[in-house]
């Protein structure tokens, strides 16, 4: 499905969160990149790398040295992604690698970071997920997760799912001509478990200090963890 939708993903996103959904990544970097030193970062359900390329000017900016490694499951997603990263000249410092979140191909403790944006709703056993994302962590290593979610502001609710439901999905069936995989991403969103909830799990899976915050009324939450 994402194969399917990958050329036209970026143009949708920006447009349907009307540029939104970059200021919630920018946000989240502060929870990532340090003022200063090395780091190492896996970023899971890199998708077309808006969020793993964010992270590298960011890196640049703050004048820290280090790599992100952009992991996704849809090779569709990672030519885009592979694209980009060499429009912005950033090949030494971000990389596109085919895997599965579920059952990562990399050492225990190979990273300082690991972030996902907008993915983990994707995942078939998120339990599974985070427990992959624990093990590839360093000791006093962070994850980062951003995720849509659902307003609890019931004026706002009604205005939400009018527009996630019906307007969402024509649109960007439309655009993309797949109208099966604009219906499955409203439904991933409203499926996925409340913000209590998902804490929950991220602390099951073996997490300690996990917080989160909400952006836009709650529509995005940002999720951090340490190991």
């Amino acid at each position: 499905m994402f194969d399917n939708i990958s050329p036209d993903y970026d143009h949708l996103n920006h447009l349907m969160s009307m540029n939104v959904d970059k200021s919630w990544r920018r946000r989240a970097l502060k929870y990532i990149v340090p003022e200063n030193g090395q780091i190492s970062v896996m970023d899971l359900a890199c998708g077309t790398g808006d969020f793993s390329i964010a992270i590298a000017h960011r890196m640049k900016e703050n004048e820290v040295k280090g790599h992100i490694t952009g992991v996704d499951l849809s090779e569709g997603m990672l030519e885009f992604m592979r694209t980009k990263i060499a429009d912005e000249r950033l090949e030494g410092m971000v990389s596109a690698e085919l895997g599965d979140g579920e059952m990562l191909h990399f050492a225990e403790a190979s990273f300082d970071c690991v972030t996902i944006a907008f993915g983990i709703r994707n995942f078939e056993d998120k339990p599974a997920g985070l427990k992959e994302m624990l093990r590839v962590l360093k000791p006093g290593g962070k994850m980062v997760i951003l995720e849509l979610s659902v307003p609890s502001n019931k004026v706002l609710l009604w205005f939400y799912n009018l527009y996630f439901k019906h307007v969402l999905p024509a649109i960007g069936g439309h655009i993309s001509g797949d109208k099966k995989a604009y219906k499955y991403l409203p439904a991933s969103v409203l499926g996925f478990p409340k913000p209590k909830a998902f804490m929950s799990m991220i602390k099951d899976a073996g997490f300690s200090s996990v917080f989160t915050k909400s952006y836009t009324l709650g529509i995005c939450r940002l999720f951090v963890a340490e190991k």
